[in-house]
Formats: C-alpha cells, sequence, structure tokens
C-alpha cells in the first residue's frame, strides 16, 4: 500500500498551510484555487495589503465579527486576479466552509466545486449550492469526500 496522498488531502494540505499565514487570531483559514490538479492561487485570511494585521493592532470587530481581514477565498481570488489567472470552472480548497459573503464571491469568479474541511457557520451555502449546481465536498479524516448536508 502506498503512503502517497489522494488529491483532495494533498490540495487540503496546501490549504492548511496557507493559513499558517493568516494574521487574525479569532480563526485561521486557508484557501487554494486548483483546476486539472493545478494550483492557480492560494490566499489566507489577513489584513488589507499595507495595513496592520490583528495580530500588531487586535481585531476590528463588528456584530461579533472581526472586519479588520479579508478572508481567505477572496485573497485567493484576488490573488489570482492580480496575476492575470482564470478560475472559471476551478475547485476551491478551504480548512473551513466559506462564509456567505466569500461563497458568493467564489460563484461570480465561476468557482464550480468547494472543497472544506471543518463546516463553519453558514447553512444557506448548502442551500444555493444545490439550487446553482455547484459541487459542496466535505473532507473526511480518511480523505474521502462526503456531500454534506
Amino acid at each position: 500500500m502506498s503512503d502517497r496522498k489522494g488529491w483532495h488531502p494533498y490540495f487540503m494540505s496546501i490549504a492548511e498551510m496557507a493559513a499558517t499565514r493568516a494574521t487574525c487570531p479569532r480563526k485561521s483559514v486557508g484557501a487554494v484555487i486548483v483546476r486539472d490538479r493545478s494550483i492557480l492561487s492560494t490566499g489566507f485570511n489577513g489584513s488589507v495589503r499595507g495595513l496592520p494585521h490583528c495580530t500588531e493592532e487586535g481585531c476590528m470587530m463588528e456584530d461579533n465579527h472581526c472586519v479588520r481581514v479579508i478572508h481567505a477565498e477572496v485573497n485567493a481570488i484576488l490573488q489570482a486576479a492580480k496575476n492575470g489567472v482564470r478560475i472559471e470552472d476551478a475547485t476551491i480548497y478551504t480548512t473551513a466552509s466559506p462564509c456567505w459573503n466569500c461563497f458568493k464571491s467564489c460563484i461570480n469568479a465561476g468557482i464550480q466545486t468547494f472543497v472544506f474541511k471543518e463546516f463553519y457557520r453558514d447553512e444557506r451555502i448548502f442551500r444555493i449550492a444545490e439550487q446553482l449546481r455547484v459541487k459542496l465536498l466535505q473532507l473526511q479524516a480518511d480523505g474521502s469526500v462526503v456531500v454534506p448536508g
């Protein structure tokens, strides 16, 4: 038996590594955008480029959410755009399921499949993903994926 990782655990491990760059102590999230088994972009939750991070000046809280950071998924989309990388029909791997705003941003950017490790807070994504025929998959500890919900 081979110790070689499958594709889903491989890309999720890269998302986990991206999360180590996160700068909000409330939640460290990483994202990797992939198409045809090639990495197109990565992201983590962090401050606006050039501004202080939560780790430097504390979280900027509104309605129990830190609004100082840009979420990992949006940072991955923005990184792709900055570098002229097309992400239509891609898969995004995230260490936590996307919040509602990140989910909508990913959909409008053309992402068709979401693979996440931990469910995080917003159940609306399940209903809308089904309506739009977008795939939502949760990575299990054994490396398999299941359709959550």
